[in-house]
């Protein structure tokens, strides 16, 4: 028996879009720009304190959940809804998960980007990356 659902590209392979303008907040001033949407959130926030700091952490888990649902889109892993999402819906969660991820560090502290570059270090230490790294662990 043929599976007669439209058939998404291979996860391991997905797609090569064509690359977009460099976005000027992505580049120079990206912290900037988390600083600027922080404020913003923060200006518009309907909860404070405790409150709304748990908010804004669970928010990243609300933005990791749509990168879930548009990776079964996109390989047509749900038969009721088959292709629904394309590979280029999952890298725009994928950055919505990156971009929420930096402003709740921002939110947590004024020193984000100390802390956030600092960590990348030591994960590219441990890594590959790093000079004396090798091991596979990245958390």
């Amino acid at each position: 028996m043929s599976d007669s659902r439209p058939h998404a590209p291979s996860p391991q392979h997905p797609p090569a879009s064509v690359p977009s303008p460099a976005c000027p907040a992505a580049g120079a001033d990206l912290w900037g720009t988390v600083d600027a949407l922080r404020a913003w959130l923060d200006a518009a926030e309907p909860a404070a304190g405790r409150e709304g700091l748990l908010l804004r952490m669970l928010k990243l888990s609300e933005e990791v959940g749509e990168v879930a649902q548009a990776v079964i889109g996109a390989t047509g892993h749900n038969p009721r809804k088959g292709v629904s999402h394309s590979w280029d819906d999952v890298r725009s969660e994928l950055c919505d998960v990156a971009i929420t991820a930096l402003v709740a560090l921002r939110t947590l502290t004024p020193e984000a980007e100390a802390v956030f570059g600092e960590h990348l270090a030591r994960v590219a230490e441990r890594s590959s990356v790093g000079a004396g790294g090798g091991g596979a662990d990245v958390r």
